[in-house]
């Protein structure tokens, strides 16, 4: 032994270098989909709301809104919106809807029938409509 530390072979460097990529990766690729995978473009809905709350997260931010049925019940939805960076790009802040902002959604909805949707446009009180979904995630083009 000349007590030197003898440099590690080649093999466990590639090994190290293969295993980051999964380590780290997996939860960013587990979380975002494609927009086929979960929302149906045959499913279109259009609904006056009442925001509740939006959670501004990543990979998606969602707003969570109140929308009274023809028969006076109310239903919570929340409508998934594109990442929050590129939200703010487009105009959007933390403070640009406030709970009780009565807003037009327009989006395609779960493919479980759930009362979720993928937001494409959400019309603001002054009239504003402003595109909700991220690029290139296979959603319907706007009309």
């Amino acid at each position: 032994m000349t007590g030197r530390i003898e440099p590690m072979n080649a093999s466990w460097y590639f090994g190290i270098a293969a295993a980051l990529p999964l380590t780290f990766g997996a939860g960013a690729a587990q979380a975002h989909h494609a927009f086929a995978a979960e929302f149906d473009a045959n499913q279109p809905v259009h609904f006056t709301a009442t925001v509740k709350r939006v959670r501004w997260t990543n990979p998606h931010t969602w707003f969570f809104v109140e929308v009274t049925q023809p028969d006076g019940t109310v239903e919570e939805w929340a409508i998934e919106a594109g990442t929050p960076n590129v939200l703010y790009r487009r105009g959007f802040t933390k403070d640009s809807l406030a709970p009780g902002t009565e807003v037009i959604i327009d989006g395609y909805r779960a493919k479980d029938g759930s009362r979720r949707a993928n937001g494409r446009d959400i019309t603001l009180p002054d009239g504003r409509t402003l595109f909700m979904t991220s690029p290139r995630t296979g959603a319907p083009e706007r009309p």
